[in-house]
């Protein structure tokens, strides 16, 4: 018997790894975070599924959800969206699966960020001007390190794609802005992926009014940086034909 930490990704289904889907296909009990899951992924289960919502669960309840699975010998995919990896709270639960000597793997998935910068149709790595992202959240009723502060991130200049901040993202927008300069461009993604996509491009300037313009205030992705204007004149020297690499001699100039 095994608990699978299944990455269910940013929403559309295609989006799905072959492993997730296959697990999803077949299983027997799933507990799966409702609120934030598109119903097309929980629809790939079979009708006599046994299905969790954790959004209305505790810690415990899920954990007695494995324990049962355990006495009965029966695998359980814990869906979660994204990638398991990212704001999952998946260390708690395979803390508790250790202490009760339960079996468990974890299966990737597309996050939240990567369909957004899809989406945006942006690298998020922009030659000589951001080489960095960072993925991080503003401070809300989970505190942040001291040395995460946004403050202290902004002046590293890099692409930031942050989680779970869309409610406060005015106030971020002006945190941000005192580093970044108000002329920074920033987007948001609603729904990375799904049929109700929404997108919302600005600067850090007026991207808070947009959004509270378009009333949103959960399930969405906030990224700032000058890498969401694109390359502008700066190219990747990967393909320029001067520039010679261990499979390409460059062209003499």
């Amino acid at each position: 018997m095994k608990v699978y930490f299944v990455g269910a990704g940013p929403g559309n289904p295609e989006l799905l790894t072959i492993k997730a889907r296959r697990l999803i296909e077949n299983a027997r009990v799933c507990v799966y975070a409702g609120s934030l899951i598109n119903p097309t992924v929980i629809a790939l289960l079979p009708a006599d599924t046994e299905r969790y919502d954790s959004a209305v669960m505790n810690l415990e309840q899920i954990v007695a959800v494995f324990e049962s699975a355990r006495d009965r010998q029966i695998d359980v995919v814990r869906l979660h969206s994204g990638d398991p990896s990212l704001f999952s709270a998946i260390g708690e639960q395979i803390e508790a699966l250790a202490r009760r000597n339960i079996a468990y793997e974890v299966v990737p998935g597309v996050s939240s960020f990567q369909a957004a910068a899809a989406t945006l149709g942006v690298e998020l790595t922009s030659p000589e001007i951001a080489q960095t992202v960072i993925l991080t959240r503003a401070r809300g009723r989970t505190p942040m390190p001291e040395s995460e502060d946004l403050r202290r991130l902004a002046t590293s200049r890099a692409t930031l794609c942050l989680f779970l901040s869309i409610d406060r993202a005015a106030e971020v927008a002006e945190t941000l802005a005192d580093y970044l300069g108000p002329d920074c461009p920033a987007a948001v993604v609603y729904h990375a992926s799904w049929p109700d996509e929404k997108v919302i491009r600005g600067s850090l300037a007026d991207i808070g009014q947009r959004i509270r313009a378009e009333g949103i205030s959960r399930t969405a992705l906030f990224l700032v940086g000058r890498a969401l204007a694109g390359p502008g004149s700066r190219s990747s020297r990967l393909y320029d034909k001067t520039f010679s690499h261990g499979y390409r001699p460059g062209a003499p100039t």
